[in-house]
């Protein structure tokens, strides 16, 4: 009896871990950021008719979430990689490199846009960075993505409330937790082991803080 219910148990942590994980996949992360950004900072949006700023929506989810997503599906149809889940180093390779072209194109067009907040063109160069060590370091290890999304996501939102002098307590708490259980989860389903997953924190971390030096 004792057995199976801690079979339940371990089930339970699974699915949870699992679920955490497809929410706060690091491809989603930029969408996340930029509508946080329209919440909890519309008037940085002011310039922007309701229509471009629709376009715009669209426009982030397309270049930084669907398209490197369908990327992946087609490279997994084609036999390039065996695994969709990119659960290997040299699966994860073409990968990055398509992401970090579309990264580098979000950026390179934040630059020009005077509608949107700043801190937007910050981040774009942030993940753009942590594709390129990604892919380098993956040459090593396999540095958790998902460490490198909420790691980015949190030290984002720290260095927001710097740049506008505010402070968005409720946020910075909530994203803390978000960050500590995405963790967690790739821990308790096996994904990475500890290095790999500080390894993401600490990257995801210091790109952020780079290109906030480089572009402030």
């Amino acid at each position: 009896m004792q057995e199976v219910s801690a079979n339940k148990s371990i089930s339970v942590f699974t699915v949870t871990a699992k679920i955490f994980s497809y929410i706060f996949h690091p491809l989603f992360i930029p969408t996340y950021v930029f509508f946080w950004l329209l919440i909890r900072f519309p008037y940085q949006f002011g310039g922007i008719t309701p229509m471009a700023l629709f376009a715009r929506k669209i426009t982030v989810f397309w270049m930084t979430a669907f398209f490197p997503a369908f990327s992946v599906f087609l490279l997994w149809r084609l036999k390039f990689i065996d695994n969709i889940m990119l659960r290997t180093q040299k699966e994860r390779i073409a990968p990055y490199m398509i992401t970090m072209i579309f990264y580098w194109w979000m950026w390179y067009l934040s630059r020009n846009f005077t509608d949107q907040p700043i801190v937007l063109r910050f981040f774009f160069l942030s993940i753009f960075f942590a594709t390129i060590l990604g892919l380098v370091l993956n040459s090593f290890f396999k540095i958790s993505m998902h460490g490198m999304g909420v790691g980015g996501l949190l030290v984002f939102v720290l260095i927001t409330n710097f740049y506008y002098q505010t402070f968005l307590g409720i946020d910075v708490a909530i994203v803390t937790l978000i960050t500590g259980i995405v963790c967690t989860a790739r821990l308790l389903l096996s994904e990475h082991d500890n290095f790999e997953v500080y390894s993401g924190l600490l990257i995801g971390a210091l790109c952020q803080l780079i290109a906030f030096w480089v572009s402030a």
